[in-house]
Formats: structure tokens, C-alpha cells, sequence
């Protein structure tokens, strides 16, 4: 008999999970909150709201596994000889349905789900909250991000999972739900971004690190855009206004410059708030979490764990500024200073370059566990390059005006034009070259190629399987203790 399910919602203990984000969603003394108190004032849905955020800082997701897993499964990393295995096999595709990095991935979007549906599900208690204590306008809000996080935690996992269940209310037992289709769990995604789009409030109005209604349009945009819905991609993407493309393509990936004009929705991190459960907080997003172990994992003078793979150094043109602002080489200078020269390639795993994106040796001479920089989950150019797809695409669509959108992100490159009078196919190619540079190390090209449908040529030589790899096995212990799946139910291959 089935004892429990392991994404059971565990109200009792997620409310005072308050390792959020940046000094905004901080709340003074959180743990005085307890079940009988819930949602009587605006602190406490603040609170509840604070506590879905958390488990995008877990180690399933990005403090560790989610950029193992994705730029690595991309083929964007090389992997040096000190790899650990769980991590070699992304790179191998030798992963298999009792992965560990794979649940606490599961585990972390499923508990996030369940604490969104938390609020969502006591909306009308927020909503019997005195106008006095709690106004309209931001019970409406905090509604709306947590069907944000929701629909966004479900993108996470539809398109690595495909059908999985579909929770939308708080589980009275521990009996689990069985798989819902892929289509359903879209719908429910389009659901949730569109009702969070009408609520939340713009960039301009809201606290640093919260969902706003432009993070909604460009995701719900982006969902489109992964369902070939190519007219209501843009629709949504032609919604978004007041962002525009950071002068130096670097300020994207440091500490100082977040939430710039080109970010649309970040992971946040700030290592001064503290990280005391940085190792113990795999799923749960309990504790303080403010930091990711990224700059140690990928830092060429510390750990060292992975390395730009050449076939990624190679795409790169000729004078596009991005490789010496996305790559360290020898000669280069780094330190806090800019006075120590760079000396370590090839690597011990072959090497020929390591990752300064994301890295914090513009400031530092090394790294430690605990880099504050935030994740840009979705950016202005990375929008830019959505919508020159969707125009190239949709019925109707004009080349030269989708060679333009790409040309906006080439031009920061210190590039020239793609041209005009390109064919679809001509466009097409240029498009996967640009994402492919411009979004380097970001997480993003390896969901690019399984929807592209051309991952068995771009991974070949990695062991990636048609038919098997575009998506992961379902946890194993998911299925050995939700009572609602069986070995029917895992995904093919596994």
C-alpha cells in the first residue's frame, strides 16, 4: 500500500518557506504566522505568495541541477575530468528514472505548484481581507503571481516531462494524481498567464523580483510559441513595452546591473541575505537560500566542473563582441583589478575556454558557493528572437521584417545585417545561429532544439536517442508511491 505521495502539499510547514528574493519580498518576522492566522492581513499573503517563489532557488533548480541539466544536455559544456557522475550523465544522456537530480527537478516545480495553489485556493479568504488592511488592486496581484509561478512551474515541466498530473487544488490525501495530457496542462498554463496578465502590475510599479505583466506576456508568449501558435505569440509579445536592449551585453550577467531594462523575469539571489540551507534545501525552498552554487560549478579558477564546449566556440563570427563577453581565454585578464591573466586551457578535460557569463571574476579573483548573481529567465532579446521566429512562421509572415528583429541583436553584437530578401529556410538557419550565441549558457537551447525537431543532428555523437531523450523520466519513486501511476505511465524509453 501507498503511503504517501511526494508531491502532497505540506501546509504546515511551506507557509514559513521564506527564502525569497531580494530585499522586496523579505517580511519581518514571517514565523510568527501560524495556520489559524492565514491571510487576515496583507504581510501574510505576502507571505504565502513569497513562500511559491522559493523553490525556484532550490538545488533541483537553479541554485544547481537546472543548469547542469540544460547546458549540458545541450552539448553547450564540455565536462572536465572532476565531474561528478550525476552531472556527466546530462552530457551522456546516461541518465535513467532514478536520477537524483531529475526528482529534486520534479520535486521542486511540483512543491512550488502546491504552494501557489495554496493561495489561489484561499482567494476568497485574501479577498474578505478589510480594503483598509489589503486593497483590491493588490489582493488582485498577489492572486495573479501566484498563478504566475503556477503556470510558469508547469512550463518547467511540460516541455521536460510531457504528460504529468495536473494539480490545481490542495490534495485532501496522499493517494496522488494520475497523468494529465500535455494539451490539458497547457490550457491550464494559458489560463493561469492570462488571468495573472489582467492583475499584475507593470515593471515600473512592482517590487524587483516579482512577476510583473510584462514576465507574463513574454512567458505566455513563449508558450504560444512552443504550441507553433505563432499569431498569438506575437500578440502577446507585441504587448510588452518599456523594455529595451542593455548598451553592453555583459550587464546582463552581473550582479550590479539586475533587473536592467532588457530583464524581463530573473531567479533571484543576493548571498547577503544568507544561505544557511543552501545544501539542505534540495525541493523544499526552506530556509535561507539566496545563493547559487553556479560561479563554483562553472568557475575556471575554482572548481571548474564544465567548460564552454568547442562546438559552441565555433559559432561564433568574427568580431561579435558576445564571445569575449560570454568566454574567458588565455591572455585575458580578470581579479578585481583586472591585473591577474588567465592561464588554464586546455582544461584537464580538454577545454579550450571557460564561462564568464554568469561568473563573478569581473570583481573577484575567485569564486565560492555562494554567487548572488540572478538567472535572466527571460529577456528582451531573447523576445526579440521569439518574434522573428513567429513572423517568419506564421501565415502570412515577412522575412525582412523577422530579419529585422534579429538584426535589433546583432547590431549590440557589433555585427552586420542578416540581409533582406532571405527565404524561410535562409531566415530559419540565421535564427538558430543567433539563439544559439545570444543565449549561450542560459538554459534555453535545448528546449530550442526538441522543439525544432532537429536534436538528434545537433547532439549527435552524444548518445541522445530519438524517441527517448527529448523527454526525462518520471522519478521513479513518483511512481512507486502515487498510487494514480504505474510503470505504464513512465515516459518511453525509460
Amino acid at each position: 500500500m501507498k503511503k504517501f505521495n511526494i508531491i502532497i502539499v505540506l501546509i504546515a510547514s511551506f507557509v514559513f518557506t521564506l527564502s525569497c528574493n531580494e530585499d522586496e519580498l523579505e517580511l519581518v518576522n514571517p514565523n510568527e504566522l501560524s495556520p489559524e492566522t492565514y491571510f487576515k492581513n496583507e504581510a501574510q499573503v505576502q507571505s504565502a505568495v513569497n513562500a511559491v517563489y522559493s523553490n525556484m532557488q532550490t538545488r533541483g533548480l537553479w541554485s544547481r541541477h537546472m543548469f547542469f541539466m540544460m547546458d549540458n544536455m545541450a552539448q553547450e559544456n564540455g565536462g572536465n575530468t572532476q565531474l561528478e557522475a550525476d552531472k556527466k550523465q546530462y552530457l551522456d544522456f546516461s541518465f535513467d528514472s532514478s536520477h537524483g537530480g531529475i526528482k529534486a527537478y520534479w520535486d521542486s516545480c511540483f512543491r512550488g505548484i502546491n504552494k501557489a495553489n495554496f493561495v489561489i485556493g484561499n482567494e476568497e479568504a485574501i479577498n474578505e481581507i478589510s480594503e483598509s488592511l489589503l486593497s483590491s488592486t493588490r489582493k488582485a496581484k498577489f492572486i495573479g503571481e501566484a498563478k504566475f509561478m503556477r503556470g510558469f512551474f508547469y512550463f518547467l515541466l511540460v516541455t521536460r516531462f510531457g504528460d504529468v498530473p495536473l494539480i490545481t487544488v490542495i490534495p485532501e490525501d496522499g493517494t496522488g494524481f494520475p497523468k494529465s495530457s500535455k494539451e490539458d496542462v497547457y490550457q491550464q498554463i494559458i489560463t493561469d498567464l492570462t488571468e495573472a496578465s489582467a492583475v499584475l502590475l507593470d515593471k515600473g510599479t512592482e517590487d524587483a523580483g516579482r512577476a510583473t505583466k510584462g514576465a507574463a506576456y513574454a512567458l505566455l508568449g513563449k508558450v504560444y510559441l512552443f504550441l507553433e501558435e505563432y499569431d498569438l505569440a506575437l500578440a502577446e509579445f507585441n504587448k510588452l513595452s518599456g523594455y529595451s536592449l542593455e548598451d553592453n551585453y555583459f550587464d546582463n550577467f552581473k550582479e550590479e546591473t539586475e533587473h536592467g531594462n532588457e530583464s524581463i523575469f530573473e531567479i533571484e539571489y543576493d548571498d547577503d541575505l544568507g544561505f544557511s540551507a543552501q545544501w539542505n534545501s534540495d525541493v523544499s525552498g526552506q530556509g535561507l537560500n539566496e545563493a547559487t552554487f553556479r560561479g563554483q560549478e562553472y568557475g575556471f579558477n575554482d572548481w571548474f566542473n564544465v567548460f564552454p564546449s568547442d562546438d559552441l566556440l565555433n559559432e561564433y563570427e568574427s568580431g561579435d563582441i558576445r564571445y569575449e563577453q560570454s568566454f574567458y581565454v588565455n591572455g585575458d585578464t580578470f581579479g578585481p583589478d583586472g591585473s591577474m591573466v588567465v592561464d588554464a586551457f586546455p582544461s584537464n578535460g580538454g577545454g579550450n575556454a571557460g564561462w564568464s557569463k554568469y561568473q563573478n571574476y569581473y570583481k573577484d579573483a575567485n569564486e565560492d558557493q555562494t554567487s548572488g548573481i540572478n538567472f535572466k529567465y527571460l529577456r528582451y532579446a531573447d523576445v526579440l528572437l521569439m518574434m522573428a521566429e513567429c513572423e517568419s512562421l506564421r501565415p502570412g509572415g515577412s522575412q525582412d521584417v523577422a530579419a529585422g528583429y534579429i538584426d535589433q541583436v546583432r547590431v549590440r553584437a557589433g555585427l552586420g545585417s542578416i540581409g533582406t530578401g532571405l527565404s524561410q529556410d535562409e531566415l530559419f538557419d540565421a535564427l538558430v545561429h543567433e539563439r544559439k550565441v545570444e543565449l549561450a549558457g542560459e538554459q534555453v537551447r535545448f528546449n530550442d532544439i526538441i522543439r525544432w525537431g532537429n536534436a538528434a543532428t545537433e547532439l549527435s555523437g552524444s548518445n541522445f536517442q530519438s524517441g527517448k531523450h527529448e523527454l526525462l523520466p518520471i522519478p521513479i519513486i513518483e511512481i512507486t508511491t502515487n498510487e494514480n501511476l504505474t510503470e505504464a505511465d513512465q515516459n518511453p524509453g525509460y
